[in-house]
């Protein structure tokens, strides 16, 4: 478990990043108010998500011997962080919506009807817990694999010659 403790860590960190997103969204009347801009805000959160698997992905190299590490062990040490991610990922989204923001789902669904994108019946199959947190699990390792393969390109580093 020591060998994997910078990638869990991480994935912690990365779990109480989203918490603290949700937490920007619903401040910022994302999930009520101003509901309609929802759809591109979240899309932004991409942003600190890479970062925290740069940093991730670098404390890992500088913890290896001699700093160097190959884009093998940088997959790998992303990989592990992913499936932390992706095991967080249902509390993750039930602190999201049970708790800081309860009238999210009853929101997207009227957001849903009234924009005319579905039916009463569709929306709420879709915005619901039991929904997101099937999507949560699925896109996460999606989206964490494809991550991952794309920061270990910049993370190598040669040993010290």
């Amino acid at each position: 478990m020591k060998k994997y403790s910078i990638e869990l860590k991480w994935a912690v960190y990365f779990a109480l990043m989203m918490v603290a997103w949700m937490l920007l969204e619903r401040l910022l009347g994302l999930h009520g108010p101003n509901i309609e801009k929802h759809g591109v805000f979240t899309n932004l959160v991409s942003i600190p998500a890479i970062a925290f698997y740069v940093f991730a992905l670098l404390e890992k190299r500088k913890s290896l011997p001699g700093g160097a590490m190959t884009y093998g062990q940088g997959v790998a040490a992303g990989l592990v962080m992913t499936l932390g991610v992706t095991l967080l990922s249902p509390l993750t989204q039930w602190l999201a919506v049970g708790v800081i923001s309860p009238d999210f789902f009853p929101n997207m669904v009227r957001f849903a009807v009234e924009q005319g994108s579905m039916a009463r019946e569709e929306a709420e199959a879709f915005f619901n817990l039991r929904s997101y947190m099937r999507q949560t699990v699925l896109f996460t390792p999606a989206m964490g694999v494809a991550t991952t393969l794309l920061v270990a390109l910049f993370t190598p580093r040669k040993p010290a010659a």
